[in-house]
């Protein structure tokens, strides 16, 4: 087939979705289809050597008109080619398929708002968003995306994202396809994790007997962190338990708010993490209480890893999981007490060991050769469609 990818910024070093697009690309070119890239830039020395690369020009400035500008000038672009589909990641329109793997901006604005407890702050937020000009612009877009063009075909990453389709645009099923992300396992070696057990929480002083949980977000009110730390206070007395947190380097709001908490002495701060493979490997459980997340990839990642999971029915990825089997999703993560009662659950090494060998075989299920294999026939489905139009 002849395919075309369409996204602004392919530097699969800035991971996620670009990282995503660069291992699909390989893969089929491996196949001996034909790929074609437009975008703004790329890294090509990341990308396979036979893609097709067609510049795109479009303004940058302002934020809010970045996306109409890049998404018609793909559009324009495309007129003269005669791909077999193409595939937009992002916000593009008139394409035969659309995979927004950060889900639903219309659905990810309304949750980025849940991040507040209930009250005044919550109610302000509201209204920033009601006036805010790149907020209107974004929705707009969206509904150009989803609601102009009922041919194209929606991937959506998990049942909670197509949930949201249906919710907000009311997408017919039979134009939406649920493919969920994949992970690698083989690429958590476990002869690695001694070492770099050892290394981490050397670096970072925790002690060999600590029962280490992890947490991972760069947004980190919008992955739960607070309520994470305000649940530290309703842990029993006399356990070893220690956060480790990972993410954004500028974490100081977080130390200020763990300080007023009482809670600062259980928790580190790591900042980035080069190699994630560091940080589960020192952990004994992943905690990811997140308001919004389409299907976070840590979620498997960390199962392969043979750690419990900790994260909330807001995150897709919550799926993948059999509770109580893997771990434990909680419904609501302003409920500090039962984000505590989760994480006792833990402290016990026996819970911690059958919780994490059975989210192993829960996470070797979810690969990318069963992705990929989804993906080829969601392009052979598109392909038929386009033809036949």
């Amino acid at each position: 087939m002849d395919i075309a990818f369409c996204y602004e910024s392919v530097l699969p070093q800035r991971g996620g979705c670009e990282t995503y697009i660069a291992a699909l690309a390989h893969r089929l070119v491996a196949d001996g289809h034909t790929v074609h890239l437009y975008a703004t830039r790329w890294d090509a020395q990341a990308l396979p050597a036979s893609l097709i690369y067609h510049p795109i020009t479009a303004r940058s400035w302002p934020r809010f008109l970045r996306p109409w500008s890049f998404g018609t000038a793909v559009l324009k672009a495309l007129q003269g080619h005669r791909h077999d589909a193409t595939i937009g990641f992002d916000k593009t329109w008139g394409l035969d398929i659309l995979y927004p793997q950060g889900g639903l901006y219309a659905a990810s604005a309304d949750h980025n708002i849940l991040k507040e407890r209930p009250g005044f702050r919550r109610t302000i937020m509201k209204l920033v968003k009601r006036f805010d000009p790149t907020h209107q612009s974004f929705l707009s877009l969206e509904r150009r995306q989803y609601l102009d063009d009922p041919k194209t075909l929606i991937i959506a990453i998990s049942e909670m994202v197509q949930s949201h389709f249906q919710r907000y645009y009311n997408i017919a099923p039979e134009n939406m396809r649920v493919v969920r992300i994949a992970t690698n396992p083989d690429r958590f070696v476990e002869s690695d994790r001694p070492l770099r057990r050892d290394r981490m929480r050397t670096s970072h002083g925790i002690e060999p007997d600590e029962v280490v949980g992890l947490f991972c977000g760069m947004n980190y009110k919008l992955k739960g962190l607070p309520c994470l730390l305000a649940a530290l206070q309703h842990l029993p007395a006399g356990n070893r338990f220690k956060l480790l947190a990972i993410g954004a380097e500028n974490y100081r709001g977080m130390a200020l708010l763990a300080e007023r908490l009482g809670v600062r002495d259980r928790v580190v701060f790591a900042g980035y993490c080069k190699d994630m493979r560091d940080g589960y490997f020192a952990a004994d459980m992943f905690i990811h209480p997140t308001f919004y997340d389409p299907c976070s990839h840590v979620v498997p990642e960390a199962m392969s890893c043979g750690l419990p999971v900790i994260t909330s029915r807001f995150n897709g990825a919550s799926e993948l999981m059999n509770p109580p089997r893997e771990g434990t999703v909680i419904d609501n993560p302003h409920n500090h007490r039962a984000l505590a009662k989760a994480i006792e659950r833990f402290l016990d090494s026996r819970e911690r060991q059958r919780c994490g060998q059975a989210g192993r075989q829960t996470a070797g299920r979810w690969t990318f050769d069963q992705h990929y294999r989804q993906m080829l026939d969601v392009f052979a489905e598109a392909a038929r469609r386009r033809h036949a139009a």
